[in-house]
């Protein structure tokens, strides 16, 4: 009966541990992947921003105020 018990309670199972282990195994190839994913994100934003600055420089934009919307 205590066999039967530990069995349903998630006793030591190979095939469980082995699930687990690719499991965790899996996680942290996701968290990496976030994290370099992240990274570049944050480059490419800075390089837009930049770019974003540079071509803006020269234009002197003069935006006239709209009416308001009827409603």
């Amino acid at each position: 009966m205590a066999k039967a018990l530990l069995g349903y309670v998630g006793g030591s199972d190979p095939r469980l541990l082995a699930e687990m282990r690719r499991l965790q195994q899996r996680v942290q190839d996701l968290e990496s992947e976030l994290v370099r994913i992240q990274s570049e994100n944050d480059a490419l934003s800075a390089a837009a921003q930049h770019h974003g600055e540079s071509l803006l420089e020269g234009i002197d934009i003069d935006v006239p105020k709209g009416e308001p919307a009827l409603t």
